[in-house]
């Protein structure tokens, strides 16, 4: 197939570009590099540096002949979400709209959206959350996220486009930002590699499900085929409280000090984690990493970097 992802330079995209590519199909990337980073970019890959919002989306898609979007880039610090909300809308949700005008004009195929289980549910009820959960976001950064979900929907409805719709729960590996929330395990990890202490918030006792990229990318390799007009949520089912993962990247990379306590962040859900009966049974996919080998893959990655 012909794949066109956005947000290709970054940490999920990039991995996700790199296991297509392995796998025989053809990748076109765009980028605008503010998160991303050119050398993440496969090389036999076509790299576009341009922004998502951009009317020039259309040309590209059409040149290139594109069949499948895969949609992962976006703003997606949650804390910069509730600092300029505005922003994270222009990007999210009026970035997502160009491209799905652009898709829906050059009739594509596919189009799988990357939306996230961490926010859009809220601080649901009762956990594991499943797909078929209230959708109550409490940050902008959730908003344009499930707004972006609607979009995919409303365009599938109007004019037959098919969708996947991934809603990914705390994902970590080699190239993460050490950025935001979602960037914690990346952050921790360089810390501990430049001798300095970590900064827990909250009493570190916030619940995330963490998934590695690897585990990631498969189920979007799954999706080109499967799922059809439908949304999974792709984590590991396996509630882990920051100090417990905190205590997981000393015992891997053998640091000693304790860290710093910091306050709760605005924005932050308390707890979250996600139900995969869904993901496994109609996609028939599963994680197959566990996070003490992520992590250990992680801070290999990192410490390989640091040289």
């Amino acid at each position: 197939m012909k794949i066109l992802i956005t947000g290709g330079a970054g940490f999920i995209g990039s991995n996700v570009a790199d296991l297509f590519i392995s796998k025989g199909h053809r990748v076109v990337i765009i980028d605008n590099l503010s998160m991303g980073n050119i050398k993440n970019v496969n090389k036999k890959a076509k790299f576009y540096k341009m922004d998502l919002r951009d009317k020039k989306i259309f040309n590209i898609i059409k040149k290139e002949k594109i069949e499948v979007i895969n949609h992962h880039a976006a703003q997606i610090s949650v804390p910069d979400s509730v600092k300029n909300p505005f922003m994270d809308e222009d990007i999210n949700i009026k970035g997502t709209l160009n491209l799905l005008n652009a898709a829906q004009k050059n009739k594509i195929k596919r189009f799988i959206f990357i939306s996230s289980g961490g926010t859009v549910y809220g601080e649901p009820e009762k956990l594991p959350a499943k797909e078929t959960f209230k959708i109550s976001p409490e940050n902008p950064y959730g908003i344009s996220k499930v707004a972006g979900e609607n979009y995919v929907k409303f365009f599938s409805k109007q004019y037959g486009l098919k969708y996947v719709i991934l809603r990914y729960s705390n994902v970590y590996g080699e190239r993460q930002i050490p950025h935001g929330e979602a960037g914690v395990v990346a952050i921790f990890i360089k810390k501990t590699l430049e001798g300095k202490r970590p900064v827990i918030f909250g009493g570190g006792k916030c619940i995330r499900d963490y998934i590695y990229v690897g585990d990631v990318a498969m189920a979007n390799l799954i999706s080109l085929n499967k799922g059809d007009n439908d949304e999974f949520n792709i984590g590991t089912g396996i509630p882990t409280d920051v100090n417990q993962l905190f205590s997981i990247i000393k015992e891997v990379t053998g640091y000693k000090e304790e860290p710093e306590k910091g306050p709760f962040r605005e924005g932050d859900i308390f707890a979250n984690y996600l139900d995969i009966t869904k993901a496994k049974k109609i996609l028939n996919w599963n994680p197959k990493v566990s996070l003490k080998e992520g992590i250990l893959r992680t801070y290999n990655y990192f410490k390989k970097e640091a040289k």
